[in-house]
């Protein structure tokens, strides 16, 4: 297995540490990464907090094997667990753990993912098109193109790329894969960039990198598991408890800000003297708004420029 002592520092690490730690002192805390990686961002809060435990979460069992070893005698404090973050109740009651003490989702692609063209998610070199963080189980990016009618490849790339020339690169995609199917990404950048017009392909941002995201969303059914996940982690937390996410574009942005907003604000009619306590907002919000990178960071590691940290603390149980 490759090192990969030269990895990138994760994104917005020492922030993440602070806005973590508070919850984490008591003995036996339980800290969850729902999105393990490298283990970067782990490593650092149980260094910083060496009365809590881990539990690793990642679909990609590369991941785990890289974890272990950048985790090193912390791994002692580990559990590593091959799932996808929106299983976390399962995961917790095979555990038998009731509660966590905070928990981290970090959506952003691993080095592991990108720097590993064969995985097929990087849009700047040829690769097969695979783009699953299970890279053993699920259909590929290669299975969508060229089985998916046209109106479910046009609402992807609408929906998840946010892609305003979706229509021509559907056209396109639909008639070169009628010649012969796609199996490798430098085709499908070639297709992307003869659909788009000129003005659009030399405008400095990539032109098949869109459509690349809405593939990849597709594939690892990454919006839906967000929408599941963002509440079960809440239901989780111990009243004190902090669920941290970092996002990387504003569909997970929007959703994880609505799923903290709904629970951060009483429900009781307005005008009322007094707020009974079932009604009283079950989150705190640690962040105000979405907090960002600072430039010196986005500078030494360009993949944090588009990160966005929410943080909210559990105040009191549900009802």
């Amino acid at each position: 297995m490759q090192q990969f002592a030269d990895v990138h520092d994760p994104v917005m690490r020492d922030r993440i540490v602070d806005l973590l730690r508070p919850a984490l002192t008591r003995p036996g805390a339980v800290y969850v990464d729902g999105t393990l990686g490298l283990a970067g961002h782990a490593r650092a809060i149980l260094e910083a907090c060496p009365e809590a435990r881990l539990i690793g979460i990642d679909r990609d069992l590369d991941a785990h094997e890289v974890a272990l070893q950048r985790l090193g005698p912390l791994a002692d404090r580990a559990t590593l667990v091959h799932a996808v973050y929106d299983e976390l109740p399962e995961i917790l009651e095979d555990l038998g753990i009731d509660h966590v003490d905070a928990m981290l989702l970090d959506l952003g692609l691993s080095s592991l993912q990108i720097d590993r063209t064969e995985r097929g998610f990087a849009y700047s070199v040829d690769a097969p098109l695979d783009m699953r963080m299970d890279a053993v189980d699920g259909p590929t990016a290669a299975d969508v193109l060229n089985t998916y009618a046209p109106g479910d490849l046009l609402r992807i790339l609408r929906r998840f790329g946010e892609e305003r020339f979706a229509d021509r690169i559907v056209r396109a995609v639909v008639d070169e894969r009628a010649k012969e199917p796609f199996t490798r990404s430098g085709r499908l950048v070639e297709v992307i960039s003869n659909a788009l017009p000129a003005a659009v392909r030399y405008n400095g941002s990539h032109p098949a990198k869109r459509t690349f995201q809405a593939l990849r969303i597709e594939v690892n059914r990454e919006l839906e598991a967000l929408a599941g996940a963002v509440p079960a982690a809440i239901d989780a937390l111990a009243v004190g408890g902090r669920l941290a996410v970092l996002s990387y574009h504003s569909l997970e942005d929007r959703l994880v800000k609505k799923a903290f907003a709904a629970l951060a604000t009483d429900r009781a009619p307005r005008g009322m003297p007094v707020v009974p306590h079932h009604l009283t907002a079950e989150l705190r919000l640690i962040t105000k708004g979405a907090e960002k990178p600072g430039d010196d960071e986005v500078a030494t590691n360009p993949r944090a420029a588009s990160a966005r940290l929410r943080v909210a603390e559990r105040t009191r149980e549900s009802s």
